[in-house]
Protein backbone atom coordinates (compact mmCIF):
# COMPACT_ATOMS: atom_id res chain seq x y z
CA UNK A 1 0.00 0.00 0.00
CA UNK A 2 2.83 2.37 0.82
CA UNK A 3 4.39 1.41 -2.51
CA UNK A 4 1.18 2.23 -4.35
CA UNK A 5 1.00 5.56 -2.53
CA UNK A 6 4.59 6.32 -3.55
CA UNK A 7 3.78 5.49 -7.18
CA UNK A 8 0.69 7.73 -7.16
CA UNK A 9 2.60 10.54 -5.46
CA UNK A 10 5.34 10.21 -8.08
CA UNK A 11 2.78 10.37 -10.88
CA UNK A 12 1.06 13.32 -9.16
CA UNK A 13 4.42 15.09 -8.81
CA UNK A 14 5.15 14.57 -12.52
CA UNK A 15 1.67 15.82 -13.50
CA UNK A 16 2.02 18.84 -11.20
CA UNK A 17 5.46 19.53 -12.63
CA UNK A 18 4.16 19.33 -16.21
CA UNK A 19 1.17 21.55 -15.39
CA UNK A 20 3.46 24.06 -13.69
CA UNK A 21 5.74 24.11 -16.73
CA UNK A 22 2.79 24.63 -19.07
CA UNK A 23 1.40 27.37 -16.82
CA UNK A 24 4.80 29.11 -16.68
CA UNK A 25 5.12 28.87 -20.46
CA UNK A 26 1.65 30.33 -21.01
CA UNK A 27 2.08 33.14 -18.49
CA UNK A 28 5.49 34.09 -19.86
CA UNK A 29 3.82 34.76 -23.21
CA UNK A 30 1.10 36.74 -21.45
CA UNK A 31 3.71 38.82 -19.62
CA UNK A 32 5.54 39.53 -22.86
CA UNK A 33 2.25 40.50 -24.49
CA UNK A 34 1.34 42.69 -21.53
CA UNK A 35 4.66 44.54 -21.81
CA UNK A 36 4.19 44.90 -25.56
CA UNK A 37 0.68 46.27 -25.00
CA UNK A 38 2.05 48.77 -22.49
CA UNK A 39 4.56 49.98 -25.08
CA UNK A 40 1.86 50.21 -27.75
CA UNK A 41 -0.41 52.07 -25.32
CA UNK A 42 2.35 54.58 -24.54
CA UNK A 43 2.94 55.09 -28.26
CA UNK A 44 -0.78 55.57 -28.83
CA UNK A 45 -0.93 58.18 -26.08
CA UNK A 46 2.03 59.99 -27.66
CA UNK A 47 0.36 59.94 -31.08
CA UNK A 48 -2.90 61.18 -29.57
CA UNK A 49 -1.05 64.10 -27.96
CA UNK A 50 0.67 64.94 -31.24
CA UNK A 51 -2.61 64.83 -33.18
CA UNK A 52 -4.22 67.14 -30.61
CA UNK A 53 -1.32 69.59 -31.02
CA UNK A 54 -1.73 69.53 -34.80
CA UNK A 55 -5.48 70.05 -34.52
CA UNK A 56 -5.00 73.04 -32.26
CA UNK A 57 -2.45 74.52 -34.68
CA UNK A 58 -4.74 73.96 -37.66
CA UNK A 59 -7.66 75.83 -36.07
CA UNK A 60 -6.22 79.29 -36.71
CA UNK A 61 -5.01 78.58 -40.25
CA UNK A 62 -7.12 79.77 -43.18
CA UNK A 63 -9.40 77.29 -44.87
CA UNK A 64 -9.95 76.90 -48.62
CA UNK A 65 -12.63 79.61 -48.69
CA UNK A 66 -10.29 82.11 -47.03
CA UNK A 67 -7.52 81.28 -49.52
CA UNK A 68 -9.96 81.65 -52.41
CA UNK A 69 -11.07 85.06 -51.06
CA UNK A 70 -7.40 86.09 -50.85
CA UNK A 71 -6.83 85.04 -54.46
CA UNK A 72 -9.80 87.06 -55.62
CA UNK A 73 -8.65 90.10 -53.62
CA UNK A 74 -5.15 89.85 -55.08
CA UNK A 75 -6.59 89.62 -58.60
CA UNK A 76 -8.70 92.72 -57.89
CA UNK A 77 -5.61 94.53 -56.58
CA UNK A 78 -3.69 93.61 -59.73
CA UNK A 79 -6.43 95.20 -61.82
CA UNK A 80 -6.41 98.34 -59.69
CA UNK A 81 -2.62 98.60 -59.84
CA UNK A 82 -2.76 98.13 -63.62
CA UNK A 83 -5.23 101.01 -63.95
CA UNK A 84 -3.06 103.17 -61.68
CA UNK A 85 -0.01 102.33 -63.82
CA UNK A 86 -1.85 103.45 -66.94
CA UNK A 87 -2.93 106.63 -65.22
CA UNK A 88 0.57 107.36 -63.93
CA UNK A 89 2.10 106.74 -67.36
CA UNK A 90 -0.28 109.39 -68.76
CA UNK A 91 0.77 111.81 -66.01
CA UNK A 92 4.40 110.98 -66.73
CA UNK A 93 3.97 111.80 -70.45
CA UNK A 94 2.30 115.08 -69.52
CA UNK A 95 5.12 115.99 -67.15
CA UNK A 96 7.70 115.26 -69.87
CA UNK A 97 5.84 117.44 -72.35
CA UNK A 98 5.61 120.29 -69.84
CA UNK A 99 9.29 119.87 -69.02
CA UNK A 100 10.20 119.86 -72.70
CA UNK A 101 8.10 122.99 -73.28
CA UNK A 102 9.70 124.77 -70.32
CA UNK A 103 13.16 123.83 -71.53
CA UNK A 104 12.45 125.24 -75.00
CA UNK A 105 10.80 128.42 -73.72
CA UNK A 106 13.43 128.92 -71.06
CA UNK A 107 16.21 129.45 -73.60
Amino acid sequence: MLGDLKNWLGVAAIVISLLTSIYAWLTSKAKANAEHLKAVDAKLIDHDRRVQELESEMKHLPDKDDVNDLKLSIAELRGTVGRLDESLSGVSRTVRRVEGYLMKEGD
